[in-house]
């Protein structure tokens, strides 16, 4: 099953009150706590109460999305990865997004990557104590820049309860995209969905629906439960979340028309 949902940072100038109103309107499924603003890392209070919140509407929490990043000195790598462990406790996340350092994997040197793989296993052991998934986010300007680095970064942690996010990179064509899809199952966790282009340029998803129903046939035919979260609308405009929801549950059952 390919369960729909929504990103907080979709819409970041909005309260937890007001994006769950939207989520449950728009007929999604879950939604996936931003750390940046919604549930800061360390304020359990405000964590705690965003998941009665969600629950109370009849959503799950998907996941927390931090930005911890396994980089720094050993002191404040400690310090944030217990502030988003206790955040994602609190919140009853049964992932942590996370991110695979700093800098893209070319410029990244053995040393640091080494770090950063040992630190995302450590603190993978941590959160496993506790039933929590990590999951990389798949993005530019970390290890998982490219979809060769991302699959030794998932070797060289080599831990059960770490998988990768997946969305297409930005500019990459609709064919290429779908094959870093196809390499990265069965170790993709979650789909942030997204319809931009060229670059940055954010248009309504039905204006990408050959690429979306594609990755949702390829999704459905591999078979595994996942969430395909939307992360960014036009304009970041909550009047379009409707449209965008209803769009993305036509795709989701499109692919799964489609799938042999």
């Amino acid at each position: 099953m390919i369960r729909p949902g929504l990103c907080s940072i979709t819409f970041r100038d909005l309260t937890a009150e007001q994006l769950i109103d939207l989520a449950r309107r728009a007929g999604l499924a879950c939604i996936e706590w931003g750390g940046d603003v919604h549930a800061p890392p360390g304020d359990t209070e405000t964590a705690e109460r965003v998941r009665l919140l969600t629950e109370q509407a009849g959503l799950s929490v998907a996941s927390y999305g931090s930005y911890l990043r396994f980089t720094g000195d050993n002191a404040s790598h400690r310090a944030d990865a217990d502030a988003v462990l206790a955040s994602a406790r609190a919140l009853h996340a049964p992932r942590i997004r996370v991110w695979a350092g700093g800098t893209g994997s070319r410029r990244t040197p053995t040393p640091l990557r080494a770090q950063a793989a040992r630190r995302i296993r450590e603190f993978a052991t941590r959160a496993g104590e506790h039933g929590i998934d990590l999951g990389l986010e798949f993005h530019r300007g970390t290890l998982t820049d490219e979809i060769g680095s991302t699959m030794r970064l998932l070797d060289e942690v080599a831990a059960d309860n770490v998988r990768t996010y997946w969305q297409p990179h930005q500019d990459m064509p609709d064919d290429d995209a779908l094959q870093t899809l196809r390499t990265a199952l069965p170790r993709t966790s979650t789909i942030h969905v997204f319809s931009w282009w060229p670059g940055a340029s954010r248009l309504p998803l039905a204006e990408r629906a050959d690429l979306w129903c594609a990755a949702f046939s390829i999704l459905e035919a591999e078979g595994s439960d996942r969430d395909a979260l939307l992360e960014f609308v036009p304009n970041d405009d909550p009047a379009v979340l409707d449209r965008e929801a209803a769009t993305l549950r036509e795709l989701i059952e499109d692919g799964r028309a489609s799938t042999p």
